[in-house]
């Protein structure tokens, strides 16, 4: 239980009380107290009374002894400051516990979360970045609240463009092309291919023709595809090893896993009374959605030709996760909005979704310094592995060692990720996301690595806490915030909820570093207490990084 949730529950009988009913004492963190209980307003409101009035009867009635004391203050607010032998039985409960006061959720569910989703023989690019970086955070958090969690990366590895993908394999023979997509040249692969599609009809032809021998089974179509797919596979592998992500194989599930249910799911919908043909083509019409002209807006479920679409592929992914667990999360780029608000659409009018069963963790795009789409200076997509590269190479002039320039490194990327709202596009920029002094992970990687270096000089301590200054008790107040935060992050599924509680911890943290002397402390319980605050801190960190699939080097 969070210190909020305490708080909040040994004044809900008060307000209950007053109320004659239940009340919401509405509890959090103030500039003006420890905390600051505003339920007062809501529930005179209610009454037909004087706020003031009903939060001075509030505080007649509340017994919080041994944790806080009360003062009402302005229309009717009421002060809440934590008496501070409270603050030491709770920080030592903090201390005492490897999850640091973050309970398991009382009721896990099963949880499958989408996300990453590259294609197969297109390499992995910048815009990859915030689905998987976001989605493993995501996993992470739901994890450690208790939940059990599958991962799931919906690969790109069905449809035409394999055709001429496969023909353009055979051209140059099968040793080259795994040779080429071996070493992530699969960029060139791709394009090569494209080109002769484009630039010979002969060419087009054989790969028309072979879509439809991939489709209906052939045998060595198929295993042209799997070998395709598998060093594609290898390559985004290396890929997440170096995003310190835990994508593994066993979580591949590419479109062409669905592929044997695509008849059934028009078959079901059919059946409901659910299709209809538009110009040839079944397609479902959700309630809600119109295009341009007022009329609806199709789900084309089996095209005109009888081939099926990306849409019938999602269809049959969300029937079957919905009949598998209790929650699905979709991690995709906002402008598959629309297309997962029609699917989803469909899947409730069919009776596969439960209401509040799936969700489209819709986020913005990543900018450069012109405020446009991050691109290389030739105008094409960064590429993946070379964002990865450089930032490896850039934080090596700040490390010492090759494994510190990669965890900080990869940490600068992921956390400028993950410090925006998903919601929102960012600006990336290298000077911000390896600063030692900003809102990045180099700064609170930085702050770790001090505080490791701290407690090596002091040596052994006897584990307690120094409160008697201001910011002492600030930081106390700040590690108490964790679970609170934790749970923020992982209830709305909002990462940076928890990188903006870190940095305010990392930010406290250097305020009591550069006011209270530790090693030169008046006493030595002082300096006890004041390392028990340091080793805390560094513990909280290095969790909350953890979290975030950020690792926290001791030397930097």
């Amino acid at each position: 239980m969070s210190i909020e949730e305490l708080l909040a529950a040994r004044l809900r009988p008060a307000f209950d009380q007053v109320a004659g009913g239940s009340a919401d004492p509405a509890v959090r963190r103030s500039q003006h107290a420890d905390y600051q209980a505003d339920g007062a307003l809501a529930l005179a409101r209610g009454l037909g009374r004087a706020p003031r009035e009903v939060a001075a009867e509030v505080v007649a009635r509340a017994d919080l002894a041994g944790l806080a004391d009360l003062e009402v203050v302005g229309p009717g607010f009421i002060n809440i400051t934590v008496q501070t032998s409270a603050l030491h039985s709770l920080l030592l409960q903090m201390y005492a516990d490897s999850r640091h006061g973050v309970p398991a959720v009382p009721s896990p569910q099963t949880v499958i979360v989408d996300y990453s989703g590259p294609n197969v023989a297109k390499e992995m690019h910048v815009g990859h970045l915030r689905s998987t970086v976001i989605g493993d955070a995501i996993v992470r958090l739901l994890e450690f609240q208790g939940h059990h969690v599958t991962r799931v990366n919906h690969l790109g590895d069905w449809g035409t463009p394999f055709g001429m993908l496969i023909e353009h394999l055979l051209d140059i023979g099968e040793q080259e092309a795994a040779h080429e997509l071996s070493v992530g040249d699969l960029t060139g692969f791709y394009q090569a291919a494209r080109q002769k599609f484009d630039g010979d009809p002969d060419f087009k032809r054989r790969a028309q023709l072979r879509v439809v021998a991939l489709q209906t089974g052939d045998a060595t179509t198929r295993r042209l595809w799997r070998l395709l797919v598998d060093e594609s596979e290898k390559y985004f592998l290396s890929v997440y090893s170096t995003l310190d992500v835990t994508l593994s194989a066993a979580d591949f599930h590419g479109e062409s896993s669905y592929n044997d249910e695509l008849a059934d799911v028009v078959d079901e919908l059919s059946a409901l009374g659910l299709l209809r043909e538009s110009d040839g083509a079944l397609c479902a019409f959700p309630a809600g959605f119109t295009g341009r002209d007022g009329a609806p807006m199709p789900v084309i479920v089996r095209k005109e030709d009888g081939g099926y679409n990306y849409s019938a592929t999602d269809l049959a992914a969300l029937r079957r996760r919905c009949r598998a667990y209790d929650r699905a999360v979709y991690v995709v780029g906002t402008p598959q909005k629309q297309h997962f608000a029609m699917v989803f659409a469909v899947g409730e009018a069919a009776g596969w979704v439960r209401p509040g069963q799936v969700e489209h963790v819709a986020f913005g795009s990543i900018l450069g310094a012109d405020g446009k789409m991050l691109k290389t200076r030739a105008g094409d997509s960064v590429k993946l592995s070379a964002l990865l590269d450089e930032a490896v190479a850039r934080a090596a002039v700040l490390a010492g060692s090759e494994d510190v320039a990669h965890a900080v490194g990869i940490g600068a990327v992921k956390y400028a990720d993950l410090s925006a709202d998903r919601v929102k596009d960012y600006v990336f920029a290298w000077d911000r996301a390896l600063s030692l002094t900003g809102d990045s992970g180099a700064y609170l990687q930085y702050a770790y690595a001090r505080i490791q270096s701290l407690l090596a000089k002091g040596g052994e301590y006897t584990p307690g806490f120094s409160l008697a200054s201001p910011a002492e008790r600030a930081l106390a107040l700040q590690l108490l915030g964790f679970p609170a935060a934790v749970a923020a992050a992982a209830d709305a599924l909002q990462p940076h909820r928890l990188t903006g509680y870190l940095q305010a911890l990392g930010s406290a943290y250097t305020t009591f570093y550069e006011t209270c002397p530790v090693l030169r402390a008046p006493s030595a319980d002082i300096r006890d207490g004041r390392l028990g605050l340091a080793d805390l801190t560094g513990r909280v960190l290095t969790l909350g990084l953890s979290l975030l699939g950020i690792r926290t080097p001791t030397p930097l």
